[in-house]
């Protein structure tokens, strides 16, 4: 007993000291093999409650449990039972009614009599301190666990200090990882950079082999866009791989969800073949959500065989793919902006181009023409030729062609029927126009200038599409105002297909609606047609 005191004073005096984990349980395990009548000593750490890995070893058979090695739990056998009771477990006819792959090898081994006792931290069940004998007679002493169960009081205390303090470096350097990528998408860095940045981070900081960012693309693939450490080279940046088969990618696209995958001999599809083949054994990857769509995955993985990724991988993958998401998401919206004030001073020169040339080949030319008329009768008139009447009269009719051109053109900018009645009158003016039936429900008054127009707009624009290519036999149009936001909506029952993407007709719409705060909705709903919706928030008048 004194013995035993005193192994117990040493280990305690590793544990103050903040001796190194692995130190501590070499010694512990040492200290329990030679203080009790066993041939063997060994200490296990549960792996993602599947698993167990051999973390020390005393004894000879030690061989047989190299430390590093995971076996799979299951069958009867005290490191099974102890990880389903989470109380101490024996086996006593070992060779009769062991089992499993531990119990198998143990058997190999020739294991008479094994003793198990959990290793309790903060009131989870940690991992497990087991001896065995491979003396034929008697068993293991009735006092066993009730002796090793002091040991692993202490051992809990040394891991739950170990991991303290694990846990504590581990969150400064996963913070300042995550600073630094946040400072480069603050920075506006190319992308290209701070997708190698993040993957590079996420690489060092996790205990991986290998990472790999992809994004999704249509036609159900998936493109590498960064890559870190040798096993990567399966997917090297800017290769594209087809979204088959049962694989990590494919759950992620598919359930939008983080997702393992720890056996990877069952993985199909081109991406699954290429892991098996990379020597990958056990991977994690997380979608990156960018405005509520799924723009891609970083994935990452290890290639140590029997030896699953940390539970807590998951979640600490999503803290670096949520930055990544903001910063696409930021990168996207500069570049929508940055298309769209192109797309509007494209459409004012062209508004300028075409207005220039119905100037110059409609009013101007008629002008012209009527002033070459109305010179030609004035130097008719003092020597009272017969065709000075004519000569006035063709200027008039010049004069008054171009003044109604101009009226026309004039419309076509902001029609007088809008500027002057309201929005009612600007889609009663339209309509009146249109080659097809179309019923009209506007319950609105007046409105500010701006809205006003760009509601216009969206009417004329809108049916002008509806007449020219859907093929309808009637449209609607309607216009309300829904707790100070304007909602104008224009359907048809034509062959659908409309878009209001840069380039589509309706295109130009979306950046005057969104000058104004408001949104822009194509819909092709489920009984055929169009519906374009626009939302424009009115400014109140107080």
């Amino acid at each position: 007993m004194a013995d035993e005191q005193a192994a117990l004073r040493r280990v305690a005096t590793l544990v103050a000291r903040g001796t190194a984990p692995e130190a501590v349980f070499a010694a512990v395990t040492e200290e329990v093999g030679r203080r009790l009548p066993v041939d063997i000593a060994l200490m296990g750490r549960y792996e993602a409650d599947t698993a167990v890995t051999a973390i020390a070893a005393w004894g000879t058979p030690g061989a047989d449990f190299p430390v590093g090695r995971t076996w799979t739990l299951g069958g009867k056998n005290v490191v099974t039972l102890v990880h389903e009771t989470a109380r101490p477990a024996r086996v006593d006819g070992y060779a009769d009614s062991a089992s499993g792959s531990i119990g198998a090898t143990g058997r190999e081994t020739g294991f008479r009599s094994t003793v198990g006792v959990p290793i309790m931290v903060d009131g989870h069940l940690w991992g497990v301190m087991t001896v065995g004998s491979t003396q034929p007679e008697p068993p293991l002493p009735v006092d066993t666990e009730r002796r090793l169960a002091s040991f692993t009081e202490l051992l809990a205390t040394a891991v739950g200090n170990a991991e303290t303090h694990a846990g504590l470096s581990r969150l400064a350097e996963e913070q300042a990882a995550l600073r630094r990528v946040a400072t480069l998408a603050a920075r506006e860095t190319p992308e290209e950079d701070l997708f190698a940045a993040v993957t590079e981070e996420v690489g060092q900081l996790l205990p991986v082999d290998f990472a790999i960012m992809g994004r999704f693309e249509p036609g159900d693939t998936v493109t590498s866009v960064a890559v870190w450490g040798a096993p990567s080279a399966r997917f090297p940046v800017g290769s594209r791989s087809k979204l088959e088969g049962k694989n990590l990618v494919t759950i992620v696209r598919e359930t939008r969800r983080p997702a393992r995958v720890d056996q990877f001999e069952h993985a199909s599809g081109p991406i699954g073949a290429a892991g098996r083949k990379g020597g990958f054994h056990s991977a994690v990857g997380t979608p990156i959500v960018v405005q509520d769509r799924v723009w891609g995955v970083m994935t990452v993985g290890s290639t140590l065989p029997h030896q699953p990724l940390p539970a807590d991988t998951e979640a600490r993958l999503v803290s670096f793919t949520e930055l990544v998401a903001m910063a696409i998401a930021n990168a996207e919206s500069r570049a929508e902006l940055t298309a769209s004030r192109a797309r509007i001073v494209a459409a004012a020169d062209e508004s300028r181009r075409q207005i220039e040339r119905d100037l110059h080949d409609g009013a101007q030319q008629r002008l012209v023409h009527a002033v070459i008329v109305l010179k030609l009768a004035l130097r008719a008139l003092p020597s009272a030729e017969s065709g000075a009447g004519e000569l006035v009269a063709e200027a008039l009719r010049h004069a008054e062609q171009a003044n109604s051109e101009l009226r026309e053109l004039a419309h076509g900018i902001l029609p007088a029927a809008l500027t002057r009645g309201g929005l009612r009158a600007g889609v009663d003016a339209l309509v009146s126009r249109a080659s097809l039936p179309v019923s009209i429900e506007v319950s609105v008054g007046r409105l500010p200038p701006a809205v006003e127009a760009t509601a216009y707009f969206v009417v004329s624009e809108a049916l002008t599409n509806v007449v020219k290519h859907a093929r309808a036999s009637r449209a609607e149009v309607l216009a309300r105002l829904d707790d100070g936001e304007l909602r104008v909506e224009i359907s048809d029952d034509g062959v659908g297909g409309a878009r209001a993407d840069a380039g589509a007709g309706l295109g130009g719409l979306a950046d005057r609606v969104a000058a104004l705060d408001g949104r822009l909705v194509v819909e092709t709903p489920p009984g055929g047609g169009t519906r374009v919706r626009a939302l424009l928030p009115v400014p109140s008048r107080d």
